[in-house]
């Protein structure tokens, strides 16, 4: 008899996903025009126009940026616009919305340039706990992307997981 130790999540076949290796990397930064309101109630366009001609845009390189007005107030859309165009030069990313929304238009994109069909008849684990802010968005996107290929999903750790999907058998 034999007291070796056998590793059956090892030997399962299970494919485990980890979205924290998909995370977009870079910061994010968010832009609110709300403290350019007079009074955080109304635009000047004279005021808007002078600051963004004067603000430091560099100090937005290589950041992901959401463009937002945190105030209840009416913002015209040139405005955002003209915001966008500043920050061309030097951001990442740049998108209309709060953070939520960034983080879910950035990980829409790295979720499409998957090839689902890789996981055709896979036993799939995705990776619940982590480190880094993965959104439900994201897990959403992963298992509508899998299930027409993946013979069963779950969720959590190999170790313990929640059934979520399993293909019908064919007969």
């Amino acid at each position: 008899m034999s007291n070796e130790i056998i590793n059956k999540v090892v030997n399962s076949g299970l494919i485990t996903i980890d979205l924290e290796e998909f995370y977009p990397k870079g910061e994010r930064v968010l832009f609110d025009l709300k403290p350019l309101l007079f009074q955080e109630l109304i635009l000047k366009e004279k005021d808007f126009r002078e600051f963004i001609k004067e603000h430091d845009w560099s100090g937005y390189k290589d950041k992901m940026v959401a463009i937002t007005c945190t105030a209840d107030a009416i913002v015209p859309t040139w405005a955002f616009m003209l915001v966008s165009i500043a920050l061309e030069p030097f951001a990442k990313k740049i998108i209309f919305g709060n953070l939520a929304t960034l983080e879910a238009i950035l990980f829409s994109e790295v979720l499409k340039a998957i090839n689902y069909t890789d996981y055709q008849d896979k036993r799939i684990v995705i990776k619940g706990c982590g480190n880094l802010p993965v959104s439900t968005n994201a897990y959403v996107e992963l298992v509508r992307g899998l299930k027409p290929f993946a013979k069963s999903i779950m969720y959590g750790e190999p170790c313990s997981t929640v059934p979520l999907y399993k293909a019908p058998a064919i007969k």
